[in-house]
């Protein structure tokens, strides 16, 4: 590898960042090898050519239960003219499997000959030459070539392997990740008892990274945590790169532009720092460089930055270590639901749910921040955004990298609008009653959700919104927003909304007016929600100024986080729902019981999609989890409340 090296300080893009990274550190297929035993070969790299050392079958034998004989003794038989043999000397009973006789060439199926006397047979058609035989060799032959370097070993070629006489085969080792996690806030997960002390973080990012390296072929091992000691850093990584037994050096957790980020300086200091800075979001802060030949990575701290990093450096090398191509991506085209903005300058990769509603794919856009690893766990998909494009329109087809199958993404049920916790013990029941169907929802408010049925977005969207003029939910706003559109509105729960607070009501919280106090902060949901819906109707009944609630403008998309926002101390209160509250340990001020319904479209509701998430609703254990979560009423559970047209 050459030492010599540019070092990088500026960002690049990431084409750039790819093209430097695989010209100065990729070694090619010069790793070490090792021989393993046949049955451990699954998955593993050939490092040599493999020859078979026996041919398979090794000898003629009988491909049909029959009787052997040789062929030319039986021509010139026929229906008009049958032949007799003798078996025993002229044909000899065989089963399927057996050596063929030395004198035979052929095998007449059972089927074909008719017993005449205990030794005799008639037959009424000739063979031909090595009729119904696997002949020596068919198969394999000795010192052919079974597969070539650089083969990935399935289970199919065991047997090929094993029947050419293989009990052992050389491969390319694994090559071996060495992952040192850094920060004085990091703490192992095994060590973790009870509640965290509020600061400290359970080290993942480790354990993710090392996974999918096993995943692509590579191996690895998590040095232990160490603090922001840029000695300390350094010392392990310089023992790794003079050890035989690393072939690449992550340094996790201390690669961003703060003042207790130290990989670019540990990696510059015992080599050189190839690239400081990639144009892509998540990812930004990845440091690529060398020591002594190895390639060595800062690797970002947060969780998604730090996996879209390493599958695109990363995941490269290991592949190409082992002789092998990148992995191909499967894709294909969406629609998102919403207009997804982008950076110029800077390539994104957004996280987004599928599913297919009608004749198209569509997708919505997950959470964006680099440290919500559920935007990856939840996502089906990932849409790359080029750095000199603005964004996507809405109903723009656009391709989506694949995270699940085709088939999951097919048989999902989508449901965008209000958030409610039941959504998710719907979702968690079907997958319980169905190997087919899945549930994915996405919040973006009743009106959100509203608007959603009327682009044919969704199968369904679950709604609270309020009628100020005769207290009723969603009919109104349905018939405003839907006039053109058929659905039916399908009750899921009454539910209590009202103040979350912390323990104990500290602020003393009792009614609207409190939340205009100077010693209040409010955590509010977004507009177009039903919640913000209610909260905005109570307002104007209170005459209170949105404006004179502090945090009034600070929002959030679901009661879960409303409640985590105010047991975080972030707020002080939140409107939410009751189950919310409960969830987290949280007091709750009544303020209304609502209903949410599921706006279901008329084209939909006869689906087996519909039908599965209706067999759950009506169903009594949904109704006894529902009532178990708390503040939810059930008596009009599964009804159809409303149907337009």
């Amino acid at each position: 590898m050459n030492r010599s090296r540019n070092i990088y300080l500026k960002m690049k893009t990431l084409e750039e960042a790819r093209q430097v990274a695989f010209r100065e550190l990729d070694p090619g297929t010069g790793a070490a090898e090792e021989t393993v035993d046949i049955t451990a070969a699954v998955g593993r790299v050939l490092s040599k050519p493999v020859y078979a050392r026996l041919s398979s079958p090794n000898f003629n034998s009988a491909a049909m239960d029959g009787v052997a004989v040789k062929a030319e003794t039986t021509f010139g038989a026929n229906e008009v003219n049958p032949k007799t043999l003798e078996t025993g000397t002229e044909a000899v009973f065989v089963n399927t499997g057996h050596v063929l006789p030395g004198d035979t060439d052929a095998v007449i199926m059972i089927e074909d000959i008719e017993i005449i006397e205990e030794n005799r047979i008639r037959i009424e058609a000739p063979a031909f030459p090595w009729q119904n035989v696997r002949r020596m060799g068919e198969d394999i032959v000795a010192t052919e070539l079974l597969f070539p370097r650089h083969h990935k070993v399935t289970p199919y070629c065991t047997g090929a392997l094993i029947g050419g006489g293989i009990t052992e085969v050389s491969v390319i080792k694994k090559p071996h990740l060495l992952f040192i996690p850094t920060g004085p806030e990091l703490v192992d997960y095994s060590k973790v008892s009870g509640d965290l002390v509020p600061g400290m973080v359970i080290e993942s990012n480790t354990h993710v990274l090392g996974k999918i390296a096993e995943k692509h072929g590579g191996t690895y091992t998590r040095h232990d945590i160490l603090p922001d000691d840029p000695e300390k850093i350094r010392q392990a990584a310089k023992k790794a790169a003079d050890s035989d037994e690393f072939d690449i050096i992550l340094i996790t957790g201390g690669s961003s532009a703060g003042s207790e980020d130290f990989s670019k300086e540990v990696i510059a200091s015992l080599g050189s720092v190839l690239v400081h800075g990639v144009a892509m979001m998540p990812g930004k802060p990845v440091v690529i460089g060398e020591i002594n030949g190895k390639p060595a990575f800062g690797i970002p701290g947060y969780p998604v930055s730090a996996i879209l990093a390493f599958e695109q450096f990363v995941v490269p090398l290991i592949c190409s270590m082992l002789g092998q191509p990148e992995p191909e991506q499967d894709t294909l085209e969406a629609e998102p639901t919403r207009k997804i903005a982008g950076k110029l300058g800077m390539e994104q990769f957004i996280r987004v749910k599928l599913g297919r509603v009608g004749d198209s794919v569509v997708a919505t856009p997950l959470p964006r921040g680099a440290g919500t690893i559920t935007s990856i766990t939840e996502a089906d998909g990932i849409i790359r955004i080029p750095a000199d494009k603005e964004g996507i329109r809405e109903h723009e087809k656009t391709p989506v990298r694949l995270l699940k199958s085709r088939r999951s993404v097919e048989d999902t049920i989508v449901a965008v609008g209000s958030h409610d916790n039941t959504l998710d013990v719907i979702a968690d029941m079907i997958r319980e009653k169905s190997s087919r169907f899945t549930l994915s929802s996405s919040h973006v408010g009743s009106m959100g959700g509203l608007m959603a049925v009327k682009n044919g977005l969704c199968h369904f969207a679950g709604s609270h919104l309020l009628d100020e003029n005769d207290g009723s939910y969603n009919i109104s706003y349905v018939k405003r927003y839907l006039p053109d559109k058929k659905v039916r509105l399908v009750r899921l729960a009454e539910r209590e909304q009202g103040f979350i607070t912390a323990p104990g009501n500290p602020k003393k919280i009792s009614d609207i007016k409190d939340l205009a106090r100077d010693d209040i902060i409010f955590i509010n949901r977004q507009a177009g929600s039903g919640t913000r819906v209610l909260l905005d109707y109570h307002l104007r009944k209170a005459g209170i100024d949105p404006d004179s609630i502090k945090g009034y403008e600070k929002e959030e998309y679901t009661h879960m986080a409303v409640a985590a926002a105010v047991l975080g101390q972030n707020a002080d209160a939140g409107l939410g729902i009751l189950a919310a509250a409960q969830a987290l340990g949280l007091d709750f001020v009544p303020v209304a019981t609502e209903s949410y319904e599921l706006v279901i479209p008329e084209e939909f509701f006869e689906t087996g999609r519909i039908a599965a998430v209706l067999d759950v609703i009506r169903s009594e254990a949904f109704i006894k989890r529902v009532e178990a979560m708390g503040g939810y009423h059930t008596q009009n559970t599964g009804k159809v409340t409303w149907k337009s047209g």
